[in-house]
């Protein structure tokens, strides 16, 4: 049996759950979870924001631990070994885009939360391509993290081809963007932190970056016209896009991970006029998962975190809620 917390209805409070797995599969593999991120995709599901959530629900996709048991049909990993697991647990690994390396966008990858109990528990499972093994130098305490809002922030860099001549802007000092702000710092490039918190800034520099605007202020955008080559919104919000936009240089480009509540509403003029771009990415490949753990080991990055028990699940979920963590909440099991 694996001992999890879950809740039941939409919204509810997570309780002590036990389920049995049923059989190993031939590509599957079990890890006992150490610790578990806690990301605002967690609290989305758990109030079925995205109308997907099954109950009862056991949230976690940020997931690190030790391989308990592996199929026999798994040869990439053995028993023992570190790993992590993010978002996607599987893929069909036959679609055109999972053979092309693309697994990410498999129309059937099958998500850690979605229709299958996750990692706010003592064990999960899933297919061998999605669990990743950890450089061993890394903290695994800040290591879960990585694995959706890391991988989030990494995939868009390489997706994207910034160059380290590049000019970049983060949108969001937060839990998304305070990793942003250590990895393109990190890849070389000039980075300009937008925040409307002007508190921010000395550790927005800390984290790598090499400007602070305060975009409440009045004219904040207007004075940093065509400064950008490439701006990433990482917040939940709806801001003047059109202003970021005009931000931008000649073929610049607006990218968003973070989900805005309302759909973009953008002049095409400008768009057309500077051959510009907005485009937006998810989650990255198992193998750029590789490439960025790669360049965390490289570069000494990590996410800034507080650890909480599993037990006081509720209490991390409540504080996440009310936008307390600064930055990133860690269960440790």
């Amino acid at each position: 049996m694996i001992k999890a917390y879950a809740a039941h209805e939409k919204g509810g409070k997570l309780k002590p759950f036990e389920y049995d797995p049923g059989e190993l599969g031939d590509e599957t593999i079990e890890i006992n979870v150490e610790y578990c991120g806690i990301c605002h995709s967690d609290l989305s599901m758990l109030d079925n924001e995205w109308e997907i959530s099954q109950y009862p629900l056991v949230p976690g996709h940020e997931v690190v631990g030790t391989i308990n048991a592996v199929g026999k049909g798994v040869k990439t990993v053995s028993v023992g070994q570190k790993v992590g697991l993010g978002w996607f647990s599987g893929s069909c690994m036959s679609c055109e885009w999972c053979m092309g390396g693309d697994h990410n966008l498999c129309p059937d990858a099958e998500s850690t939360i979605v229709g299958r109990f996750g990692g706010f528990a003592d064990k999960v499972r899933a297919h061998y391509s999605w669990v990743i093994p950890l450089p061993s130098n890394i903290n695994l305490e800040s290591a879960g993290p990585l694995f959706c809002g890391g991988i989030t922030l990494f995939n868009p860099i390489i997706e994207c081809g910034i160059k380290s001549t590049d000019k970049v802007g983060v949108i969001g000092i937060g839990g998304l963007g305070h990793m942003a702000l250590q990895f393109l710092d990190a890849w070389g490039c000039e980075v300009t932190a937008f925040s409307g918190s002007p508190d921010k800034e000395e550790e927005a520099r800390k984290l790598g970056a090499d400007h602070f605007i305060n975009s409440r202020e009045k004219d904040a955008l207007e004075k940093v016209a065509n400064s950008f080559d490439f701006i990433i919104s990482t917040v939940n919000a709806d801001l003047d896009w059109n202003g970021y936009i005009n931000a931008l240089r000649p073929k610049g480009k607006l990218h968003f991970v973070g989900v805005t509540p309302n759909p973009l509403s953008v002049a095409i003029f400008p768009l057309i006029l500077g051959q510009k771009t907005v485009s937006a990415s998810p989650l990255g490949s198992p193998h750029t998962i590789g490439k960025m753990l790669e360049f965390v080991q490289l570069h000494q990055i990590e996410p800034m975190i507080e650890v909480l028990p599993l037990d006081q699940v509720n209490q991390a979920m409540d504080q996440l809620k009310n936008g307390q963590p600064r930055y990133r909440l860690v269960l440790k099991v």
